[in-house]
């Protein structure tokens, strides 16, 4: 099989069959950004027909490009899932806007989290107070996605601890007991497996039911992923590529994420009613190459 360097042999750390990271990868879900998304001609000829699109809202991009991006993925046919960033939204009043000029083109799924700004311009310090709005669900949004966070979040728990993200979580999850919507946690990406696992199995023991879509980085080279890393605050899987950039031979072939997903094969095998449910890639290195890599190992 490959392994995360693209080279012959098994992979360094887990192993697992090419049927068996195919199993893992099916449903897969991938996201993209207004200014990537110009880049693609035609979803449709490298996506699977039904693969959930997500919609990042990097702060300053206008809602208009984020409304055409989402129109055309819903016309080419694919689930499309904007993010909702709730600290940059400055009233309820435009987040009802928001939602309807989505509902507009078609949409029906958003993902809630507080956004990576630091100021909060209106009612909304969190996804908690969006989604007690009861907006969404009043619009017809029949799938509502929040953030999960393997290696915890110091935007929300500045002292290292996960005593925020995991009160938000338990809160969310008496949410996902009575809303209409379905939930799922989409998380940040990382690179460790057995983290993963770890972070999965204390989320079912504290009582969370919600399904979890691990995010994984596509295919890129090994600079820019630390880049991205250290950019999205990922902690301890930062350290799995820093040790591998120490070998100045692999920094001269591309990463893949063959590593992780087998790690992941394993952890299911070993846990089959995890609630890591599917995997949800950050195209790091391009749309159409993460796609292309998909598509050979799925």
């Amino acid at each position: 099989m490959l392994n995360i360097f693209g080279k012959k042999g098994a992979s360094e750390g887990a192993s697992a069959t090419p049927e068996e990271i195919a199993a893992l990868l099916k449903g897969f879900s991938i996201e993209i950004m207004p200014r990537t998304a110009a880049k693609i001609e035609d979803f449709k000829a490298i996506l699977p027909a039904g693969t959930r699109v997500y919609i990042a809202h990097i702060d300053g991009t206008p809602i208009e490009d984020m409304v055409a991006t989402a129109k055309r993925i819903v016309a080419d046919g694919f689930p499309c899932m904007p993010h909702f960033p709730a600290r940059g939204i400055e009233s309820v009043a435009q987040l009802e806007e928001w939602i309807g000029r989505y509902r507009e083109v078609g949409v029906e799924e958003g993902l809630m989290l507080a956004g990576g700004i630091a100021d909060v311009r209106g009612p909304f310090p969190s996804s908690i107070e969006m989604m007690e709005t009861g907006l969404f669900e009043k619009n017809g949004f029949t799938h509502l996605h929040i953030a999960g966070h393997p290696e915890g979040n110091k935007d929300i728990d500045p002292d290292g601890s996960t005593k925020n993200v995991d009160a938000a979580l338990k809160w969310k999850q008496a949410y996902s007991e009575k809303t209409t919507a379905k939930m799922a946690i989409a998380t940040q990406f990382a690179f460790d497996g057995k983290a993963v696992g770890a972070w999965a199995d204390r989320l079912k023991a504290e009582g969370i039911t919600i399904p979890i879509h691990i995010g994984i980085a596509g295919p890129t080279k090994l600079q820019t992923l630390i880049k991205f890393s250290i950019a999205c605050g990922v902690g301890a899987s930062l350290k799995v590529l820093q040790k591998r950039a120490m070998d100045l031979s692999k920094l001269l072939v591309p990463y893949e994420p063959t590593e992780v997903l087998a790690e992941l094969v394993e952890y299911k095998k070993a846990t089959p009613d995890s609630l890591i449910e599917k995997v949800h890639f950050f195209p790091l290195g391009g749309i159409a190459a993460n796609a292309e890599w998909a598509r050979e190992h799925g």
